[in-house]
């Protein structure tokens, strides 16, 4: 006899996410980036715009990317010693996005001495606004909208990549960039090899009384405090390593976890993924290596040190800012000078 379906065990009924889903704005173009010589069909002027990234550093102007006319920056710098390391196809522009709907973007990866300062350089490119500086990621992050943000984000990532992946893990030799360089291929032993995310996981720890468990690194009188993180090890499932990782940093024993959301990080290949855990102990001892302060906080406590500057807690650009707030029920108010 059949067996009448559980009420709301569906496996359709999916409730809303905990975490905002950010939707995408950039289309990767898997299956375009494969065909052969695309990147050199884009060069069309007036077609795909640049990215420019030097080191870690991009060329921003005011809080924005400065991108520009693919084919002509690629004219400009032919055969000069401003001439990008490499071009890398980030994909093409969503609906949604602050650029028109399927505009091509390139990732001109130029040499890495011109990461501080360029004046040289941008004398050489016309449409480069004046004022226009290098800066990081974290520098402008607070400021970029969303389409440069993941703009920003994407080409640190496969950048971070091709840096630290030069040469074939099985013969060492050198690699060569395919698939619009997200592909390295070893010319001696025919393998290919892919950009790699390391998953880490991020954890709110609440306690028996309903107090949150923060801690720090570093100075035991550093006023900075964030969740807990760890990064996944092979063979070992997310949940199993909240567990490891929360015993080893601060001694405190799971005893159940849930998922939140999930952030990339990639600085330098990291994806953040959101969890909230709960214990029954009271009392956390550091490692006195990753985490050397370990402290736990009611709302009211933690809103007030926050407030008189006794603490700093992560800024509202990361997944753990949100992860701190979806436990504290609303938005922490910063002290007004850090904001």
């Amino acid at each position: 006899m059949a067996t009448a379906p559980h009420p709301g065990l569906a496996a359709d009924l999916l409730t809303d996410t905990v975490l905002p889903v950010r939707p995408a704005l950039i289309d990767r173009g898997s299956a375009a980036r494969l065909r052969p010589g695309m990147l050199g069909e884009l060069m069309t002027p007036g077609g795909a715009r640049a990215m420019l990234l030097s080191g870690r550093q991009a060329l921003i102007n005011g809080t924005s990317l400065v991108l520009l006319d693919a084919a002509e920056l690629a004219r400009h710098l032919q055969d000069t010693a401003y001439a990008p390391d490499q071009l890398i196809y980030l994909g093409t522009a969503l609906p949604g996005s602050d650029l028109a709907a399927g505009t091509p973007l390139i990732l001109f990866l130029l040499p890495q001495q011109f990461e501080v300062r360029a004046e040289e350089f941008e004398a050489h490119i016309a449409g480069i606004p004046e004022g226009a500086q290098w800066a990081g990621f974290r520098d402008v992050a607070a400021t970029l909208n969303p389409t440069d943000t993941a703009i920003f984000v994407e080409a640190s990532a496969v950048a971070n990549w091709h840096a630290t992946h030069t040469h074939c893990p099985r013969c060492g030799a050198a690699t060569e960039p395919e698939a619009g360089g997200w592909v390295r291929r070893c010319p001696s032993d025919g393998s290919e090899h892919y950009p790699r995310t390391d998953p880490a996981i991020i954890v709110t720890v609440v306690g028996p009384d309903g107090r949150l468990l923060l801690g720090g690194g570093g100075p035991l009188d550093a006023r900075n405090y964030s969740t807990l993180a760890g990064f996944v090890e092979p063979g070992e499932s997310l949940e199993q390593a909240v567990v490891r990782e929360i015993g080893e940093e601060v001694g405190v024993r799971v005893t159940a976890c849930q998922y939140l959301g999930s952030q990339s990080w990639p600085f330098p290949a990291s994806l953040m993924l959101g969890f909230t855990a709960t214990t029954a102990d009271t009392e956390a001892t550091p490692d006195g290596v990753e985490v050397t302060r370990a402290r736990w906080f009611s709302r009211s406590e933690l809103q007030e040190a926050v407030l008189s500057g006794e603490i700093v807690i992560s800024s509202r650009l990361s997944i753990a800012r949100a992860l701190i707030e979806h436990w504290f029920g609303g938005t922490i108010q910063d002290r007004p000078d850090s904001a």
